[in-house]
């Protein structure tokens, strides 16, 4: 019997492990190396670990939790149930945990856009999380890309990082009047234009090839395409869901499902790492002090 299962290895199952290691919990991590900036170069804005590779960041992350009683397993954890107010985990081999507690931390997927010639640029001049790399690419030439309306608030939230803006719709052209005119009092340009290819170097974006042949010179490209649920583990166990696909958290990461937590980009919709770290501090916490209670004559 486990007090603590926590699902997923990333920053807020890696910060929940330690802090609740530090109460002297018996923590089992599952981990199945599957990562949502798994493409990315540099993990930015984190203190201390500013450009850090997250590969790196998620070694050491697991060199600090050595000393812990944390039992790491390479496994996916495919089905859980609460009988009875325990958690029953089953894992890809059949094996079943036992647990008091259970924290999921296992992300989000993004919808990377599926555009001709694109996979060589990812994560080094494609990115979706301008607050995570649009420094990188401050001052340069910035495409924009989200069909139909998707792709407003970001071809403006960019203008932050490049005066050089331009919106592409891909061949939808839903922009309403009021759309364009904001967009263009901000100084983004429009392509509605459906995208024929990608073309750059060294995982360098420098061309977008539009059908016709018309090419506009853009040196990254961020997305608006949405993501999902990486595991399906929060709707077997009836979560409560945001109208932005996320779980539906409380103050502290509690669910609607008493002993059950989640942290980390599955939940609300801040998706950075550093906050991911903090989200899974503050569900070990109140796990802990949910578990203090419970053993409390």
């Amino acid at each position: 019997m486990y007090d603590v299962l926590i699902v997923g290895g990333g920053p807020a199952g890696l910060s929940a492990a330690m802090l609740l290691g530090r109460c002297m919990r018996k923590v089992a991590l599952f981990d199945t190396g599957e990562y949502r900036n798994s493409y990315s170069n540099a993990m930015n804005g984190f203190i201390t670990r500013d450009g850090t590779a997250p590969r790196e960041f998620l070694q050491l992350g697991r060199q600090d939790l050595e000393k812990y009683e944390v039992a790491f397993k390479d496994k996916r954890i495919v089905k859980i149930i609460k009988e009875d107010g325990i958690f029953q985990a089953t894992d890809e081999d059949d094996q079943v945990y036992l647990s008091r507690k259970v924290l999921l931390a296992t992300g989000l997927v993004d919808r990377w856009p599926k555009l001709p010639g694109a996979e060589p640029f990812y994560g080094s001049s494609i990115h979706h999380c301008p607050y995570c790399d649009g420094y990188e690419s401050k001052n340069k030439p910035l495409a924009a890309y989200g069909k139909n309306r998707d792709g407003i608030g970001l071809s403006l939230s960019l203008k932050t990082w490049s005066s050089d803006v331009m919106l592409f719709t891909d061949g939808t052209n839903k922009l309403k009047r009021e759309d364009r005119e904001l967009l263009e009092r901000n100084g983004v340009k429009v392509s509605t234009e459906a995208i024929e290819m990608l073309e750059g170097e060294g995982g360098q974006l420098q061309r977008i090839v539009l059908k016709g042949g018309k090419v506009e010179q853009r040196e990254a490209l961020f997305f608006s395409t949405g993501s999902d649920q990486r595991s399906d583990l929060p709707r077997q166990l009836n979560c409560d869901f945001t109208s932005r696909g996320v779980v539906k958290t409380y103050k502290h990461q509690q669910t609607n499902l008493s002993g059950l937590y989640v942290a980390g980009d599955a939940a609300r919709d801040m998706q950075l790492v550093i906050v991911a770290a903090a989200e899974g501090t503050k569900a070990a916490v109140a796990i802990n002090i949910e578990l203090q209670k419970e053993f409390r004559k």
